[in-house]
Parts: structure tokens; C-alpha cells; sequence
């Protein structure tokens, strides 16, 4: 890293790529400097670094607030905990999708978060795919159309986390689940309401739920045009 002084006869482009674009350290002192330039862009350079510091910081709390249950779980020596959402309970067509994710201890992932609150849908499925490679193990579940027809539509969501679980590589300690309780789970279980917003296991659940039923909901679409299936 070349020392203050040389970084300060750098133009402000040549600043920009190495501390925003490539993300280098900034070394103690440069924002104080770049306060005092006379260049606009600089001090614009300098309020850009702070700003992007302030979001990495409330980033990293949130995140860190979404490990609260986990966190009480590892103090007990619980560290293979599942997070487990649904998908499908609220549309008109199609089948209810279950997804369990076991992350490892302490994992983070920026952009994290209840799939209902990701709005964009290329997002979502990029933290997908990343939650699928970095997992110790995930699974889906579903309850198709005619279990929902005759188990109602709050059974057949439990049905679909209860294949979800089941599907699993590894056997949880303990499980995590989006506000209920899942029926003939063979581990210990916590429902949390809003759980979705409040566990990385069960935002990444939600996540993989909502994807998953997203792409077969698609393909639906494509195979029968003209019932809307996509928008369910």
C-alpha cells in the first residue's frame, strides 16, 4: 500500500477503484485528508467511504441479531440446527413448498433476510444458490394439490416441513420453524413467530421455500399459458 502522501497525489478515480470498487483498507488518516482536499470529488469520495463503512456496520448488527436463537442454542451445545419455512400457503394454485436448511455454526450471508421482504427476484435467487453451497445440508418438501384438497391448507403446509426435515442429509440437534410446530418431527423444535425475519436458519429456509416453488410454479406457467400460474 503506497503511503499516505503518494495516495493523496493519486486522482480521485485511481482512489475510487482501489477503496470502492476493490475495496483495499483505507489507511488511517486518508478520509481526514480527503475532508481537507480541495477536489469536490474528493470530499465526495470521502462521504461515499464513511456511508458504505455506516452500512457494513448495521449490516453486521443485523445479521448478527439474526443469530439470536442460534446463539442461545450453541451456548448449550446445540450446533446442528435446522431452519425450516413454507412457501404456497396463501396462493390460489398450485402446491405448498417446505424448505430446511442446516447453516454452519456462526454463518453469515449479507443480504440475508425473510424472502417475503427480498423484493427483487434475481436476489433472491443468487442468495439461494449461495445458501445451497455453503449449507451443511438442505432439502424441500411439498404437499401437492390434492393433499391440500383433503388435508386444508394449514395441514398440508405442516406436511411439506415435515418432508423437508425428513429429507435432510443430517439429522438436526434442534429445529427452528416459521410460527408452528411440526408434527412427528424426530427432534426437538421451537416455532417462532416471524421467525422468518428473526432466524438466519429460517430466513434461509424461507428462501429456499419461496425459490424452489417460485421455478416449479414457472414451469407450470410455461407448460399451460394463460392461467396466470406464474403469479401464483
Amino acid at each position: 500500500m503506497p503511503s499516505l502522501e503518494k495516495l493523496l497525489h493519486e486522482s480521485v478515480p485511481q482512489l475510487k477503484k482501489r477503496f470502492l470498487e476493490r475495496g483495499q483498507p483505507v489507511p488511517d488518516g486518508l478520509l481526514e485528508a480527503l475532508d481537507y482536499d480541495p477536489r469536490d470529488g474528493a470530499r465526495e469520495l470521502s462521504r461515499k467511504i464513511r456511508l458504505r463503512r455506516y452500512k457494513n456496520r448495521a449490516e453486521g448488527q443485523r445479521l448478527r441479531n439474526l443469530l439470536r436463537y442460534e446463539s442461545e442454542l450453541w451456548t448449550q451445545g446445540i450446533t446442528i440446527i435446522a431452519g425450516v419455512d413454507e412457501a404456497g400457503m396463501a396462493p390460489l394454485a398450485g402446491p405448498v413448498v417446505a424448505g430446511a436448511v442446516i447453516l454452519k455454526k456462526g454463518y453469515k450471508l449479507r443480504g440475508l433476510d425473510d424472502s417475503k421482504k427480498i423484493l427483487d427476484d434475481e436476489k433472491r435467487d443468487s442468495l439461494a444458490q449461495q445458501i445451497k453451497v455453503d449449507a451443511v445440508c438442505w432439502a424441500v418438501g411439498r404437499a401437492e394439490v390434492e393433499e391440500v384438497d383433503r388435508l386444508n391448507i394449514y395441514h398440508a403446509g405442516l406436511l411439506a416441513m415435515q418432508r423437508a426435515v425428513e429429507g435432510l442429509g443430517v439429522r438436526p440437534e434442534f429445529v427452528l420453524v416459521d410460527a408452528r410446530k411440526i408434527p412427528f418431527c424426530p427432534s426437538p423444535q421451537r416455532g417462532i413467530i416471524h421467525g422468518d425475519a428473526l432466524s438466519s436458519s429460517i430466513a434461509a429456509a424461507s428462501i429456499i421455500a419461496k425459490t424452489t416453488r417460485d421455478a416449479l410454479m414457472m414451469a407450470i406457467d410455461f407448460q399451460y399459458p394463460g392461467y396466470g400460474f406464474a403469479c401464483h
